[in-house]
């Protein structure tokens, strides 16, 4: 039966799936779904399945990971769209990150969605993780809410060596422009907006927010790009900076932005505060279950679609390293693969 999840990760690997582009990957995944006598749905390039005997009146246990991957390294020596097995390794763009977390979870669901459990299955392969994209696994929650299906809880399938992530800081950017006068700088004219921008800058380099989370500790703030200036005798009336933001369990990304807004002079615009800080309770019955298996729970440094299920426990453990991730000539390990079949299915079993 993992011969059978390592075919599909071949099949994988040798079809490009940028993300915004997995159109391919997301026919390959329901043809095997099919293949192997399950209905596939599609909500656009993302492919979802029920098991069998699925109870309106039990809880639901979505298993979610994402098929879409990053451009391929330019130091790749091998081929990044031909799995390579060597020593033990299949070696391809997207085997740890996250193919490997993908073939296991389908495994997973195709030995167990017949199986009486305390809980529903929903398989959830989703795209555009890789972009935090609208067309991910956020439409599909949507689309699983228009059809009064509820989900209780989730595993997301990243690399994490099968290990429990269960938080991660969330992500928020700041676009801030500070505001000044142009002036002839040789007659000492006008306002200038770098340092406007310098004032603004060190208060956030200085700020604390008040509350800490127990998790995820503080909110962090890193200033990581400025530009200004026309030309050297010409004082600047605008001057731009980007705020790289880590946000915590503490505060909504939407609050973070506000209080910083109230502090700065700068005009101060989000891209985007959709992916909140996500923490699952030590006591959830996922994060015990993980952690009498062997698991060591930790904080994740990275982001995951988990990001974007809102109000839904989640816990991200799957096979691989993310050391590995985004790497050139990135490899899984075929033994992980078997592993992670165990582990999930055991876990889920036990829930």
């Amino acid at each position: 039966m993992t011969e059978r999840a390592i075919s599909l990760l071949d099949r994988l690997i040798a079809t490009p799936s940028l993300s915004r582009h997995e159109n391919a990957t997301a026919d390959h995944i329901s043809a095997f779904l099919e293949e192997n006598g399950v209905v596939a749905n599609r909500c656009k390039n993302n492919v979802w399945a029920v098991s069998d005997n699925y109870d309106s009146n039990r809880p639901t246990l979505l298993l979610n990971s994402h098929h879409d991957t990053v451009k391929p390294s330019a130091t790749y020596t091998l081929d990044p769209f031909k799995p390579t097995h060597r020593d033990g390794r299949i070696y391809g763009l997207g085997s740890n990150d996250a193919g490997a977390s993908v073939v296991s979870l389908i495994e997973t669901f195709l030995r167990l969605r017949n199986v009486p459990l305390n809980v529903n299955l929903i398989l959830a392969i989703t795209a555009e993780e890789e972009v935090s994209g609208k067309d991910g696994v956020e439409l599909l929650l949507s689309e699983f809410k228009s059809l009064e299906m509820n989900v209780d809880m989730a595993i997301v399938g990243e690399p994490t060596g099968l290990n429990a992530a269960i938080a991660e800081r969330g992500l928020m950017v700041l676009d801030c422009t500070a505001h000044g006068v142009s002036g002839h700088a040789a007659r000492n004219e006008g306002v200038n907006a770098i340092y406007a921008a310098i004032a603004d800058i060190e208060t956030l380099r200085n700020f604390k927010f008040e509350k800490i989370s127990p998790t995820l500790g503080d909110v962090k703030i890193s200033v990581t790009q400025i530009a200004a200036g026309t030309q050297h005798n010409v004082v600047p009336d605008r001057c731009t900076f980007v705020a790289d933001i880590r946000t915590t369990d503490a505060y909504p990304n939407v609050e973070v932005a506000k209080i910083i807004s109230s502090l700065l002079q700068s005009e101060v615009k989000p891209r985007s505060t959709r992916l909140n800080a996500s923490v699952i309770s030590a006591q959830h019955p996922l994060v015990t279950a993980a952690l009498r298996l062997g698991a060591k729970p930790f904080v994740s440094p990275t982001l995951s679609d988990r990001a974007l299920m809102h109000n839904i426990p989640a816990l991200k453990i799957g096979p691989g390293d993310s050391a590995r991730s985004h790497t050139a000539d990135e490899y899984i390990i075929e033994s992980e693969i078997e592993e992670a079949i165990a582990f999930y299915c055991n876990l889920i079993k036990s829930l």
